[in-house]
């Protein structure tokens, strides 16, 4: 045979194996197109790019003003009582039953905004504990037979008009629960220092630091 012709033959016959293998390939990726796509996505492109700032949001959101320090609550000025008007009253409510004694307040408060009365504050005081002891028959050693807890409530009322204000009381005084103590007085700087619990210790070191 001629080796010219053998050697067409040849290329030939490799160009047609060629086309065969690519249909081959072909057909496979569009019967499994899943393993293609597994395939690709098995490439780990992610290797060269930098991963710095994911996940970071914080430079997106707007910046916030700083907080500010809560300050020390003051006394308020103590207004004077005029001819037409009493100045600062303090309504204090006190019992050993604390609803109550917060059910009560409560009523006085809705009471003075229906008469329109100033409520200036309604605040609590706090929880006073008194011990009860008790002796017994034979012996001297005393021993606590009970504890109990008084509660009070303070409404702080301003410019109370002094035509309304036997009506007020009267009102207050029919409808005091049993149990419960009610006072009226004039606000003094004794009674917004009263509003705070006292801390010996602390007021010995500030001593110590001043």
């Amino acid at each position: 045979m001629n080796p010219v012709i053998r050697k067409a033959s040849f290329a030939l016959h490799s160009r047609v194996l060629d086309q065969a293998g690519l249909l081959f390939r072909a057909s496979v990726s569009v019967q499994h197109p899943i393993q293609g796509s597994l395939a690709f996505s098995n490439e780990r492109q992610y290797r060269t790019m930098p991963t710095h700032g994911i996940g970071k949001y914080k430079h997106l959101l707007p910046k916030e003003a700083p907080k500010k320090k809560k300050e020390r609550q003051q006394m308020k000025q103590i207004k004077t009582a005029t001819d037409a008007e009493y100045g600062t009253l303090n309504v204090k409510v006190s019992g050993y039953d604390m609803i109550l004694v917060e059910h009560y307040s409560q009523y006085i408060h809705n009471l003075c905004n229906r008469l329109g009365v100033k409520v200036a504050e309604s605040y609590a005081l706090p929880t006073k504990s008194t011990e009860v002891m008790v002796m017994p028959e034979q012996g001297t050693k005393m021993y606590v037979d009970a504890i109990l807890k008084t509660h009070e409530r303070i409404v702080q009322l301003s410019q109370l008009n002094a035509t309304l204000c036997p009506t007020f009381m009267e009102v207050l005084l029919k409808n005091q629960p049993e149990g419960i103590q009610l006072s009226v007085k004039l606000h003094t700087e004794a009674d917004y220092q009263a509003r705070f619990k006292a801390r010996p210790e602390l007021e010995g070191l500030m001593a110590q630091m001043t």
